[in-house]
């Protein structure tokens, strides 16, 4: 009998039962998602010269605070946490650091895949690009990206693209390898099987639904990674090398990130971004302060309020299928708008970088939820958050 291990111990499985085919599932995400770089292919986005990251800060009495979420009966916050499958929450209030929760199996610091706040991130780059004269998110997809002529994207442009208002011929199958959507998966190397297709030629093939571009908000991951194509051909650089540069360490971040790539090094712009959950809400403080972080401008003001106040087509909204989660929403530039005035990004597996701008709160939490998505649970989360943001 071979002895437990310290890893065994910790986690309650062995690090050999992590493999491309289970680290999506419980429990295995729970270290997986720490770890993304150990499983799949990635490029480190390096921090600056910053000072040290201030220690953990416990959230005082807001863990034995009462909510009711939905038919859910009342429960406390450091209740709902663990329900929730939580991995680390930091909140802020009034640019400064609350407070951070982190379950046994997170260390304090450690990065985290945020799956589609990759999004949101990516779209901040765009927005920098906008500002700087480089990308026009008019201009047809085929301007930066010539090859798409023939696919889905060949008639479609760059907003089309921002928005989520593609009409591609795909479904987020999250669950099933054999659909288009393993295949996708296969091509970003995160499902067993890859290494045939790349990324790009696996976007390139994607097929175009008969309804004209900019009616139906249609959550599209692949979209994201094309994006972040056109935001590599607008530049000649390398996603990581512009994150680094335009956004990472104007902002400060006190860790070195990193996305995971493909057989040939193409970021995964949709999803495969880790950070820490500190850094990941220091995001979401420069977008609730307009677009700047230590008194530096970094996104341009003007594209920081169209994204989380002003612009997103509210009936391309009404016609999606996510109507359910924000029946006040709007979707811009990669980032969801509540309807009451907050703005958040959203991953899978219960990835959440919430802003509430009227309260100055931020709140990032990075979870290993068993499932991808879970309708029910989202909308218990959306009110956790709220409620949250309310007591800081």
């Amino acid at each position: 009998m071979t002895a437990e291990t310290s890893f065994e111990r910790l986690h309650g499985f062995r690090r050999d039962q992590v493999t491309l085919a289970t680290w999506r599932s419980s429990p295995f995400n729970r270290w997986a998602f720490q770890n993304a770089s150990e499983l799949v292919p990635s490029a480190e986005i390096a921090a600056g010269e910053v000072p040290p990251e201030e220690p953990v800060r416990d959230l005082d009495g807001l863990l034995s605070q009462q909510v009711t979420l939905g038919e859910h009966g009342p429960e406390t916050v450091g209740d709902f946490l663990k329900r929730s499958d939580t991995d680390a929450l930091t909140v802020m209030k009034g640019g400064r650091i609350v407070g951070d929760w982190l379950a046994p199996h997170m260390e304090f610091g450690a990065r985290h895949l945020i799956f589609s706040i990759s999004k949101s991130v990516t779209a901040i780059i765009a927005g920098i690009l906008e500002g700087e004269g480089v990308l026009d998110p008019e201009a047809p997809v085929t301007a930066y990206v010539p090859e798409a002529a023939n696919s889905a994207y060949g008639d479609a442009t760059v907003r089309h693209v921002l928005d989520m208002v593609v009409s591609v011929d795909i479904e987020e199958s999250y669950t099933d390898p054999d659909s288009a959507y393993g295949r996708y998966r296969k091509a970003t190397l995160w499902n067993p099987g890859g290494g045939t297709e790349s990324l790009f030629s696996f976007l390139m093939s994607l097929p175009r639904l008969p309804e004209p571009h900019g009616q139906t908000f249609r959550y599209r991951s692949p979209n994201s990674d094309l994006l972040g194509i056109i935001l590599e051909r607008a530049t000649g650089q390398r996603f990581a090398d512009l994150m680094r540069e335009r956004l990472w360490r104007p902002l400060e971040a006190r860790s070195a990130a990193a996305i995971t790539v493909d057989m040939v090094g193409q970021a995964r712009t949709a999803g495969g971004i880790s950070v820490t959950p500190r850094d990941l809400a220091r995001i979401g403080e420069m977008m609730r302060q307009g677009g700047t972080a230590n008194g530096r401008r970094i996104v341009p003001e003007a594209w920081v309020r169209d994204t989380v106040a002003t612009g997103g087509d509210r009936n391309a909204w009404r016609r999606g299928t996510m109507l359910f989660l924000l029946p006040g929403g709007r979707y811009r530039n990669k980032w969801y708008q509540t309807g009451d005035g907050a703005f958040c990004g959203i991953g899978i597996h219960g990835q959440w970088l919430y802003v509430d701008p009227e309260a100055e709160v931020v709140i990032a939490k990075m979870s290993s939820q068993p499932e991808p998505v879970d309708d029910t649970l989202d909308q218990e989360i959306v009110a956790f958050l709220k409620a949250l943001s309310a007591m800081v």
